[in-house]
C-alpha cells in the first residue's frame, strides 16, 4: 500500500480518467434534459450561459446514476490497484471461466427475460434488480489479464503452431459476444492480442501472415452479420461516395452525429442552446454511443480536442509504465490496458465523425453506463498498480530473445 501512496505516474492516469468522467456525466446531463424539465426563464438562461454552467446541473436521472457510479468504480479500482499485480495473475484463469459462463448464460434463449433482458434485438445484461452488469465490459479486462497470464513467460508463440493458444483464448469470448449481438465490444479483441502479442516479442512476419489472411476473409464475414450490421456498413460505404439515399434510414444516426459535431464549431454553443439542439435534432443514443457528438455540440472543436488530449495522456501514461517495468506479467497488462482505450477511442470517435461505420461501441469514461465504467477504472487501477511498483534493481529484461 505504501507503493501506491508514493508520487508515480499512476497518478496521473487516475486524475485523466476523473476528468474525462467529470466531463461525462456534465455531457449526460446535457444529453438527457429535455426543454421544460427544468426552470428555462430569460433570467435562468442568461445566468447559466453567463457562468458556462448547464441550467439544472444534475437535474437528469441518467447524470445522477452515472455520478454514482463513479464513486463505485472508484471503490471498486481499489481490487486491482492495492494488491500486487504477481496476486492478481493467478486469478486470471479462474475469472476467464466465470466470465465464459456468463457469456453463454446470457445468450442462451430460455433464459428468463426478468434476469436476462432484450434490448433492442440483443441479450447482453444479467438484471440483478439492484444492478445490472454487462458480462461483455467484463470480459474485457479478464481477456488481456488471462492472455498476459499465459504469455508472460513462454516463447512459443514465437513460432505459428504457438500462436493457437493466443489465439483461442481470443476468438472464444470474441464469438460469443458477436452472438449477443455486440459487433462493438467484441472488434476491441483483436487489437488488444496483436498488440499484447507484439509486446511479448511475437515475430511480426507471422502477425502480419494473420492480419493478411484475416483481411481476405473479411468480405466473406459481411454475408454473416445480421441485417441492420449490415445496413450500417453499406450506409457507411454510401456516405463516403457523397450519396444521401441512406440519410434517412439505416444512416440517420451517423448523419445527425455529424452534423451536430459541425454545430459545435471551434469553441461550442452556450448550455441552453446546445441542449437545445441536441433535443431537437432527435440523435439516438446520445448520452453513450454518441456522445463525443454531444460533447463537440457543447464545447466544440476546442473540447473535442482537450478530450482527446486526456486520453493520449491516459494512453501515454500506460506506454510508459510497460517500458519502465521489467516484469513480464506487468509490460503486458499495461499494454492490454493501453490496447483497450486506444481502440475504443479510435473506433467511437471516427463513427461519431463518419470516418468508421456505426459499430454501438462506447467511449471509455464518458459515455453513461455502470458496468463500463467500473471495469474502465478496473483498468486505471491496474495501471496504477503497474505504475507504482518499481522495478527489481538487477532484475532480468522482460521478453529477450535475441541472444537465444
Amino acid at each position: 500500500m505504501s507503493a501506491l501512496l508514493r508520487p508515480n505516474l499512476g497518478w496521473v492516469a487516475l486524475l485523466a480518467a476523473g476528468m474525462l468522467t467529470v466531463i461525462g456525466i456534465v455531457a449526460i446531463d446535457a444529453s438527457d434534459l429535455k426543454p421544460g424539465d427544468v426552470r428555462e426563464t430569460a433570467e435562468a438562461r442568461e445566468a447559466a450561459d453567463a457562468t458556462g454552467g448547464a441550467m439544472g446541473f444534475l437535474s437528469s436521472a441518467a447524470a445522477k446514476k452515472q455520478a454514482v457510479f463513479f464513486v463505485v468504480a472508484l471503490v471498486a479500482m481499489l481490487i486491482t490497484a492495492v494488491p500486487h499485480f504477481r496476486l492478481i495473475g493467478p486469478t486470471a484463469c479462474p475469472l476467464m471461466g466465470l466470465t465464459l459462463l456468463a457469456l453463454v448464460l446470457v445468450v442462451l434463449p430460455f433464459m428468463p427475460r426478468e434476469f436476462v433482458p432484450v434490448r433492442g434485438g440483443a441479450r447482453r445484461w444479467f438484471n440483478f434488480q439492484v444492478i445490472t452488469v454487462q458480462p461483455s465490459e467484463v470480459a474485457k479486462i479478464v481477456f488481456l489479464l488471462a492472455l498476459a497470464w499465459y504469455l508472460r513467460f513462454r516463447a512459443n508463440y514465437r513460432t505459428l503452431r504457438g500462436l493457437l493458444v493466443p489465439l483461442l483464448i481470443t476468438f472464444v469470448p470474441m464469438g460469443l459476444i458477436v452472438i449477443e449481438p455486440d459487433l462493438g465490444t467484441s472488434l476491441i479483441f483483436l487489437p488488444v492480442l496483436f498488440a499484447m502479442l507484439v509486446a511479448a516479442g511475437a515475430k511480426l512476419k507471422h502477425l502480419i501472415a494473420i492480419v493478411l489472411i484475416g483481411l481476405s476473409l473479411t468480405p466473406g464475414l459481411y454475408f454473416l452479420l445480421r441485417p441492420h450490421q449490415q445496413s450500417r456498413i453499406n450506409a457507411a460505404l454510401l456516405q463516403w461516395q457523397d450519396d444521401e439515399s441512406e440519410r434517412h434510414g439505416a444512416g440517420y444516426q451517423g448523419y445527425m452525429a455529424q452534423m451536430l459535431v459541425g454545430a459545435g464549431g471551434t469553441t461550442g454553443n452556450p448550455p441552453s442552446h446546445a441542449r437545445n439542439l441536441l433535443h431537437y435534432n432527435h440523435l439516438p443514443e446520445r448520452h453513450n454511443d454518441m456522445i463525443f457528438a454531444v460533447i463537440c455540440t457543447r464545447w466544440g472543436l476546442m473540447g473535442g480536442v482537450a478530450v482527446l488530449g486526456m486520453y493520449v495522456l491516459l494512453v501515454t501514461v500506460g506506454v510508459v509504465s510497460a517500458a519502465q517495468t521489467q516484469d513480464p506479467f506487468a509490460r503486458l497488462i499495461a499494454v492490454g490496458v493501453v490496447a483497450v482505450i486506444f481502440t475504443q477511442v479510435f473506433v467511437n470517435v471516427g463513427m461519431t465523425v463518419g470516418l468508421l461505420p456505426i459499430t454501438g461501441l462506447t467511449l471509455p469514461f464518458i459515455s453513461y453506463g455502470g458496468s463500463s465504467l467500473v471495469v474502465n477504472f478496473l483498468m486505471v487501477g491496474l495501471l496504477i498498480n503497474v505504475a507504482a511498483r518499481r522495478p527489481i534493481v538487477m532484475a532480468r529484461p522482460a521478453f529477450e530473445f535475441g541472444r537465444r
